[in-house]
């Protein structure tokens, strides 16, 4: 059974300064910081590359901050992009709002609440996880299709569909506490397979310097 991976980089810091949950609204992209953020993962997959390791093509989503993430990767591997729609932002129901602890205090936005572990106020975990190992395979397997034997991926996402992805291949909850999710701003998780068998995960932080003063807002 061929063996291959799967990366799901996270993309880097948005500029937001009214810290609004942007969740798939148009036209947040990076900040400075963000930009050093997906510098230093093109660095870490071109040293990766470098190493011996087949990293063969490169998908984001379709929104502007996993992109602009995505392009320094793209120059240091010579690979295109493929823009995949199902490995968006997490569709939710409050995105706009500044300040939502304060909003869910409000009795109109309490219907949002009924079923936290579903969740109510979005797009259901369950379905988040589907399109993403759907996309995942998918892309998995024509890499592997086409460049064989231990053949990787790397998929620019966003901290929910990649945390509750994880979370499922670990065969944990898929409801949690958004505070306690280990995906830090360009944080790549990977997910190694022997054929179409899901073998183990693995977590890093290729830039940990430059989290201390970044902005992370559960949900964006």
């Amino acid at each position: 059974m061929p063996l291959s991976t799967v990366h799901l980089l996270r993309h880097g810091e948005v500029f937001n300064p009214d810290r609004i949950l942007y969740g798939r609204i148009p036209g947040f992209g990076l900040s400075d910081l963000g930009f050093k953020m997906a510098d230093a993962a093109g660095e870490f997959f071109a040293q990766r590359q470098a190493d011996g390791a087949n990293v063969v093509r490169l998908v984001a989503s379709p929104l502007i901050r996993a992109q602009q993430t995505a392009a320094p990767t793209s120059r240091a591997l010579d690979l295109p992009i493929h823009t995949e729609d199902r490995v968006i932002e997490a569709g939710n129901k409050l995105q706009g709002l500044s300040k939502v602890a304060d909003h869910l205090r409000q009795p109109k936005y309490w219907p949002l609440l009924v079923n936290p572990l579903k969740p109510s106020w979005g797009e259901p975990y369950a379905e988040q996880v589907q399109r993403m190992r759907e996309a995942m395979d998918d892309h998995r397997r024509a890499a592997v299709a086409e460049h064989g034997e231990g053949a990787e991926i790397i998929i620019v996402s966003h901290q929910l569909p990649i945390w509750v992805t994880r979370r499922e291949a670990e065969k944990k909850p898929l409801w949690h506490d958004p505070r306690q999710r280990e995906c830090t701003l360009a944080s790549i998780t990977s997910f190694d397979f022997e054929g179409d068998e899901l073998v183990s995960v693995r977590y890093t932080e290729p830039c940990p310097e430059l989290l201390a003063g970044a902005a992370n807002i559960p949900g964006a």
